[in-house]
């Protein structure tokens, strides 16, 4: 089992979630064991366990650890002294983006979202749905004050957005023809159009 990349001087919390989310994209959750992990990270069981409660905790991190960084940003956009329109294409590019740059915990989540335990799943769609909410607030925010159109409810239009970030793992290739900025731009610009009034 050759080790996972990241060098003995980086902390053991990064080294596991670097060594799980190589395993999970490559293999999947339910065929990744806890052995194999350890394995790749370098350690031993008792680290992983000190960390880590369990391999669903490893996996619901592999999440949750991109939607803090989305989220951060999205607040970021979302508080700026600037048009609506600058702050919801910004916000809009830049989850397309920072998804792109992590592919493979996208990947992951979606294909491996059932496997998280009750209480996991429950705590995962509600730091979704703030993040949500959020963006949402954003259109919501456009449409009351006339900038953008209101002949589509924002919840749909959100939706519409999110859909396609969604599926980028399933298409996005880096060694492809377009980089992730330009795709993420033209996805804003999808979704700037969809609101014109």
């Amino acid at each position: 089992m050759p080790r996972t990349t990241e060098g003995a001087g980086t902390p053991v919390p990064q080294r596991l979630l670097a060594a799980a989310t190589r395993l999970f994209a490559e293999r999947g959750y339910d065929r990744t064991s806890v052995q194999e992990i350890v394995e790749a990270a370098g350690v031993t069981k008792g680290a992983l366990y000190h960390y880590f409660g369990s391999k669903d905790d490893l996996l619901h991190e592999v999440y949750a650890r991109v939607l803090r960084v989305q989220q951060e940003r999205l607040d970021a956009f979302a508080d700026a002294d600037e048009p609506i329109e600058k702050r919801l294409r910004g916000a809009a590019a830049d989850v397309v983006v920072t998804t792109i740059e992590n592919l493979d915990d996208a990947m992951i989540f979606f294909r491996s979202m059932h496997h998280l335990s009750p209480e996991k799943n429950k705590q995962v769609r509600a730091e979704r749905r703030r993040y949500h909410e959020r963006f949402r607030a954003l259109v919501e925010e456009g449409q009351r004050t006339g900038v953008f159109s209101s002949a589509t409810p924002a919840d749909l239009v959100v939706d519409y957005h999110f859909g396609s970030v969604h599926h980028l793992s399933t298409w996005y290739r880096p060694d492809g023809p377009m980089t992730s900025q330009e795709v993420a731009d033209h996805l804003a610009d999808l979704l700037l159009r969809a609101l014109r009034p």
